[in-house]
């Protein structure tokens, strides 16, 4: 299980006072099902339920919603009192752990703005930001700018201009929005005015003018195989006339072509000038978000089983940092040595049945091998019981004849 935290940093003005704005772990049993809303937008919906799965750190502790239906799409959602980040950090972070062997599936979790229609959430709603998607391996995280939506590998969270990614509380991956998305029009657009001179030479080589084919460079690609003899059976009235079968020519040298010398008057490759962008305009609030109010998980899955928990939003890095040492720091591992043993005992298991299996093999073997033995005894036995029947009638004829 991976805490999955996105934590946004270096801030103008730090937050004194620092917020948890939604948190849950799942540790009242069924509670959750009253702060929670199932959309309804589909009547299909995939079913959640809460489980520690398979192989778990604290049976109590590590329980989670978890997808539970093959082939669905998932819809649900929690709402918390609306805030704003502007001009302060804006931390995301749950835990997700996916117990099936998925390839491609949803691990999305959302952020919405607190006017969302819960009872009506699906995945064309307007979003804040989403993070987590497992396919083929990458991670995809969401952005949402202006209602258009962004994406990049790898986990995102957002604050003021900035971004850092952690996974499993380690920093994977920081930088700046407007750097790193195409969030703005580029600050620089290349002169529709200037073209390249038609005079402008860019090729590096050219071919040498003075360089001549060799008169014995023609030969051809393939030649008959000299070593090829008509065979002795051939008829050329039924075969037609025999041709001896092509063979590449080893003197054969290709297509010529004049070597290459330097251009004399090669002139570099043309770039072509750049100007301000005249729709470019800066935005310092690219970050900032108003009224952000539920957090939801939206998405597909075919193959179900991955669990989602230890959800937190916060302002406060230091936090959250702290809050994933108390929750997943403490599970993880001994979560990895349950599987661990998991894994050992089935893979001792299977080495066992492989065993059987050729054990019964052999014994299946061994038994053809005594029928095959006890069928050539019986041949055997009937060859000389023939055998003998013909001497005795052979040694009863001079007796008949005396």
């Amino acid at each position: 299980m991976q805490v999955l935290g996105v934590v946004a940093v270096i801030l103008a003005v730090y937050c004194v006072h620092a917020s948890v704005y939604f948190r849950e772990e799942f540790l009242d049993g069924d509670g959750w099902r009253s702060r929670w809303v199932n959309s309804k937008h589909k009547s299909d919906y995939g079913e959640w339920k809460l489980t520690a799965g398979n192989f778990y750190g604290d049976a109590e502790k590590d329980k989670g919603l978890q997808t539970s239906q093959d082939a669905r799409f998932y819809a649900v959602s929690a709402r918390f009192e609306p805030f704003s980040n502007e001009g302060k950090p804006l931390v995301i972070q749950f835990t997700v752990k996916h117990e099936q062997k998925i390839d491609c599936g949803g691990g999305y979790v959302k952020v919405f703005p607190s006017d969302l229609d819960q009872a009506d959430m699906h995945g064309e709603s307007s979003y804040i930001n989403g993070m987590c998607n497992i396919c083929n391996i990458f991670k995809y995280i969401y952005f949402s700018y202006k209602k258009h939506r962004f994406c990049i590998s790898g986990l995102i969270q957002t604050l003021y201009q900035t971004y850092e990614v952690k996974i499993d509380n380690e920093k994977v991956e920081s930088g700046t929005l407007e750097d790193d998305w195409d969030f703005l029009p580029p600050k620089k657009i290349k002169d529709p005015e200037a073209k390249k001179p038609e005079d402008w030479d860019d090729r590096a080589k050219i071919d040498d003018a003075d360089d001549t084919k060799p008169e014995d460079w023609d030969k051809p690609e393939n030649i008959p195989d000299p070593d090829a003899k008509k065979p002795e059976d051939w008829d050329e009235d039924m075969d037609g006339e025999w041709e001896p079968p092509m063979i590449p020519n080893p003197e054969y040298k290709g297509e010529w072509k004049p070597k290459q010398i330097d251009n004399p008057n090669y002139k570099g490759v043309w770039v072509h000038p750049e100007i301000d962008n005249p729709e470019y305009s800066a935005d310092s609030n690219i970050y900032k978000f108003d009224k952000i109010g539920v957090l939801g998980l939206d998405l597909w899955q075919v193959k179900s089983g991955t669990i989602f928990d230890n959800f937190l939003i916060t302002d406060d890095i230091k936090e959250a940092e702290d809050i994933a040492k108390e929750t997943w720091g403490v599970t993880k591992e001994p979560e990895k040595k349950m599987k661990q043993e998991q894994d050992d005992l089935k893979q001792k298991e299977e080495e066992e049945k492989n065993k059987e299996q050729d054990t019964e093999a052999d014994e299946e073997e061994d038994e053809d091998v005594d029928e095959e033995e006890e069928e050539e005894d019986e041949e055997t036995k009937d060859e000389v019981e023939d055998a003998l029947s013909e001497m005795d009638e052979e040694e009863a004829k001079p007796r008949d004849e005396l």
